[in-house]
């Protein structure tokens, strides 16, 4: 029996692979879905959901051994970059972690450790959507170098640019124009770790050239994001009573990495749709482009694990 709305997908279908407007964003959406990009979203949300709070306790501690008695600098840190992380932000102030150099130095091991847990379920992701063989994929001890260098590529980018704009906006109060300042230093660090994320997670040969619009896109998403989850912290959990308060505020922090892991990996699926130029793809599996063909060739090839193993595929001609 003829699918009655067959005669409207073929229209929109015949449409979108003619306007690359509409085509290309199709392609990114479409893509994200055969790699199975939201899984990896959320395996990357669950191993930061338990890792980002001792991270930041970390990073709050070594920053004060560069701050010092800087008050100023201080209250920058605490206004820009843990605003950054508005579900638990406000609970981290500057002195929390206190004792021996042994105990510290125990809790900035374990606190790396986990944070390695979520780069490698980025690599993971990034390989993923680049299409890399396993049998290409680092071994084991050099997956966990690149989380190490990863970490420390991100935790110095945050670094800078609280430095940056402690140091730009010192002695200038909090007028509109430090805001501001401060804000485009952010942004533009921010595009700088994204864009660096981008190119260390995945051992895919891509140019920093072809990043750049990802990063882009991730960047802006990013500040979205950070807004959005001021004015759920700020208007939804204000006057919650204790139980619905603390249970809100779990919700809301996975949800919230949730959120930023899918837009780091639309950001990376728009990178490989253009690099590859995988795009238009169709509507209608019974009538796919050459573009749905190679991304079918290559989910399949990245199931080869050993060296020597090679995968083809071939389509037969659908009636």
């Amino acid at each position: 029996m003829a699918n009655p709305l067959q005669g409207v997908i073929d229209r929109v279908d015949g449409y979108q692979r003619e306007h690359p407007w509409v085509g290309f964003p199709f392609a990114v959406v479409k893509k994200f879905g055969d790699d199975e990009a939201g899984k990896q979203a959320a395996l990357i949300a669950y191993y930061a959901f338990f890792s980002l709070f001792p991270l930041m306790l970390v990073f709050v501690t070594v920053l004060g051994f560069f701050a010092g008695h800087n008050s100023h600098l201080q209250k920058q840190v605490e206004h820009s970059v843990l605003a950054r992380f508005p579900v638990i932000g406000d609970n981290i102030k500057f002195g929390t972690l206190k004792g021996s150099g042994v105990a510290l130095g125990v809790g900035i091991v374990g606190a790396l450790w986990g944070g390695m847990g979520v780069v490698q379920a980025g690599q993971s992701a990034m390989d993923t959507v680049w299409h890399v063989p396993r049998k290409a994929r680092p071994n084991f001890l050099k997956s966990r170098g690149r989380a190490l260098l990863l970490l420390l590529v991100l935790g110095a980018g945050v670094l800078g640019s609280v430095l940056l704009t402690g140091l730009a906006t010192a002695g200038t109060g909090h007028s509109g124009v430090t805001k501001v300042l401060a804000l485009v230093i952010s942004t533009l660090v921010n595009f700088a770790v994204f864009l660096a994320a981008l190119k260390l997670l995945t051992v895919a040969r891509a140019s920093w050239r072809q990043l750049v619009p990802g990063a882009l896109i991730i960047t802006v998403a990013g500040i979205g994001l950070q807004a959005l989850g001021g004015y759920i912290v700020g208007h939804t959990f204000a006057n919650a009573s204790r139980t619905y308060g603390t249970l809100g505020v779990v919700i809301a922090l996975l949800s919230w990495i949730y959120l930023q892991a899918q837009v780091f990996l639309i950001g990376a699926e728009l990178n490989t749709v253009a690099t590859y130029r995988v795009w238009p793809r169709g509507l209608d599996a019974n009538k796919p482009t050459d573009a749905d063909k190679r991304v079918l060739e290559g989910l399949a090839e990245t199931e080869e694990r050993k060296p020597g193993e090679e995968i083809d595929v071939h389509f037969e001609r659908v009636s």
